[in-house]
């Protein structure tokens, strides 16, 4: 073996430059492969965030508007959604497919401690609101299945805005067991929430009961929210989405395949199409690396070809006193595959420090959408699984890259190689 890496070294050394610039388009292709793949999970990751404020797997409903006539109702009706609604949603009918359900019911209110005051919205609301909206709790705790039960006036407060009621260095958390105004109503503070723009930093939260006592919203209802079970495929959500949209329309008269009588947002059916997404992403970006790594893999071939044709002479001596197809083909090969690796390696190293290096500048970079500020790459960089996918891509280019040449060299007749200059 070493005398093989000893025959190795001395051809490229004999050939520096021509050496050198194949190797160049052999890292350039790992480079942009490793740098496309890091750019796009990035990009990727950077979307995935947006919804990372909500569990995967919940859905919302709320009423909208009719878009045809049914039952002797006429189209453009509004469709608002009641308890009824909730108790349909929990019913037997989607046992096997919904598990928690919360709703919601609210109205705008202004908050005051003393002389100080801001305007918020009252949130009424279940505990189990809590982890499908996962919402972070700062200080004290969220609403529990006894502030529910017994109708208290309780209330959870995000951090920004409950610091507008306290004095400069005061903090939020000194507000919990305090009674605040809202309205005309005490309200005793639980809870501080981690403010969240992507919802509403003025958003309080009371028990659902409660408001809907306290504000006589009688069987009205703002919305539902529930999580689901056992939906894996993009087939499985649009078939129970169908079918949950028929059951709630026909209890407001609306036709069971009106889309706009009520509005659905499936957050699984959402993370099944982002996954599907990104492996298409993906795809596209391994076949576009993989078509510029082969302009490497190309010119590789073309050298070894060089290499094969100016050693011709060399080969033949090496068959005429015993040499066996095999050690000249292994040679030929070797060679390739050495030259390949050394400098996909180099290419995949560039590639990974350009993707740490994006993290470090891009990575931290933010764009407006709205209100909001949004990353615009999160994590550009490849895992160990890609290096090593990388590492089986470099070795095979390699082998296929020497595999023509070899071939011809080891079909070299002596008596012919002899002749030749």
């Amino acid at each position: 073996m070493r005398d093989v890496f000893t025959e190795i070294w001395e051809s490229v050394r004999r050939n520096k430059l021509r050496t050198t610039l194949t190797g160049f388009a052999v890292s350039w292709g790992i480079f942009m492969l490793i740098v496309l793949l890091g750019a796009g999970n990035g990009l990727m990751n950077s979307f995935m965030m947006g919804g990372s404020g909500f569990s995967t797997n919940s859905v919302s409903v709320g009423g909208g508007w009719t878009s045809k006539p049914y039952d002797g109702y006429r189209q453009g009706r509004r469709i608002k959604l009641d308890d009824g609604d909730i108790a349909a949603t929990a019913s037997e009918a989607f046992a096997d497919h919904v598990e928690a359900v919360t709703a919601t019911v609210g109205t705008s209110a202004t908050v005051s401690l003393g002389k100080k005051s801001f305007s918020g919205y009252i949130d009424g609301q279940y505990p189990a609101i809590k982890e499908m909206s996962k919402i972070e709790i700062r200080t004290g705790r969220f609403l529990n299945d006894k502030d529910i039960a017994e109708k208290r006036k309780v209330v959870v407060l995000p951090e920004n805005t409950a610091e507008n009621l306290l004095e400069n260095g005061q903090s939020a958390a000194s507000l919990i067991g305090r009674n605040v105004k809202i309205g005309s109503l005490a309200f005793t503070v639980v809870g501080i929430s981690k403010s969240d723009r992507m919802r509403n930093d003025n958003l309080l939260y009371a028990p659902f009961t409660t408001v809907k006592t306290v504000y006589g919203k009688g069987q009205e209802i703002g919305g539902i929210t529930f999580s689901t079970k056992n939906l894996r495929t993009e087939a499985d959500n649009e078939d129970f989405e169908r079918r949950y949209k028929a059951v709630i329309n026909q209890r407001h008269h609306a036709a069971p395949d009106d889309e706009r009588a009520i509005w659905v947002w499936n957050r699984a059916h959402q993370d099944v199409q982002m996954q599907k997404g990104r492996g298409i992403l993906s795809t596209a970006l391994w076949i576009i690396g993989l078509f510029t790594l082969l302009g490497g893999i190309v010119g590789v071939s073309n050298i070894m070809l060089i290499t094969v044709k100016e050693r011709t002479h060399e080969f033949g001596i090496r068959k005429a006193i015993g040499a066996s197809p095999w050690s000249i083909t292994k040679l030929i090969i070797a060679e390739s595959v050495s030259i390949t690796a050394f400098f996909g390696y180099l290419g995949m190293f560039l590639g990974m420090l350009a993707c740490t290096i994006l993290d470090k500048t891009l990575g931290q970079a933010t764009m407006a959408v709205g209100d909001e500020q949004i990353a615009m790459l999160v994590n550009p960089t490849v895992g160990l699984d890609t290096a090593l996918e990388a590492t089986l891509v470099l070795i095979v280019a390699g082998t296929i890259a020497g595999l023509f040449p070899a071939r011809r060299a080891a079909q070299v007749r002596p008596i012919e190689a002899l002749r030749s200059e």
